[in-house]
């Protein structure tokens, strides 16, 4: 993914996260609308949280209170609640209400929990990537972020890997009703934790072993 080099090092785990979901949201089976949605609503709160998280030099001298960013960093809200108050301050449009991106988010809830309505809709899904797409232009003033991912796209050899055989492999869903099956929670679950992988790197199969272990 050499796109990512004309982003900041620090804008790379954030990215990172968007071309995984991106990934998933154009394959387009259930199982990949699924963690489409999981992760473009990950990388919404990792942006924030990374962008909070950063020097002030590395984002051109804003200064925040600790309290502040105390406050903030707590839970997904807050981190919603920031995002609103630095558009405003930087005199920005808003282009997604707060009220619609929690939607978003308490959609990928009830599918991350297992209790959706079993495969996000496709209106849902472009929602929730515009928003994340706009929270990291914005917060890392990335231009022209849709070239760059379509860039990295073109660009990526591998896309995400298969989970690997001899570990948890979620199945793809029969219908569209929700599954009850705790191994397939289990195994979605994980999925959903690991993003992307190496299958030939024995150092990624170790923690991915350990994970499935501890499950």
């Amino acid at each position: 993914m050499s796109n990512k080099q004309e982003l900041k090092p620090w804008a790379a785990r954030p990215f990172e996260l968007i071309f995984h979901a991106e990934i998933h949201y154009l394959r387009g089976s259930d199982y990949d609308r699924r963690l489409a949605l999981i992760s473009f609503d990950n990388s919404i709160e990792v942006s924030i949280t990374t962008y909070l998280s950063l020097n002030p030099i590395q984002r051109e001298n804003r200064q925040y209170p600790k309290k502040d960013v105390e406050k903030w960093m707590s839970n997904y809200h807050s981190k919603l609640y920031f995002f609103a108050l630095e558009i405003q301050k930087r005199g920005l449009p808003e282009y997604k209400e707060k009220a619609e991106i929690v939607w978003y988010h308490d959609q990928r809830n009830e599918h991350y929990h297992g209790g959706g309505f079993g495969v996000p809709e496709k209106k849902t899904l472009d929602g929730i990537r515009q928003a994340a797409l706009w929270v990291f232009s914005v917060l890392f003033e990335a231009a022209d972020i849709e070239t760059k991912l379509k860039a990295a796209i073109s660009k990526s050899d591998k896309g995400i890997p298969s989970i690997p055989d001899s570990l948890v492999v979620p199945r793809e869903p029969e219908s569209a009703e929700v599954s009850n099956d705790p191994a397939q929670a289990q195994a979605f679950t994980i999925a959903a934790l690991l993003g992307k992988w190496d299958e030939n790197n024995e150092s990624d199969l170790e923690i991915i072993r350990k994970i499935v272990d501890g499950f």
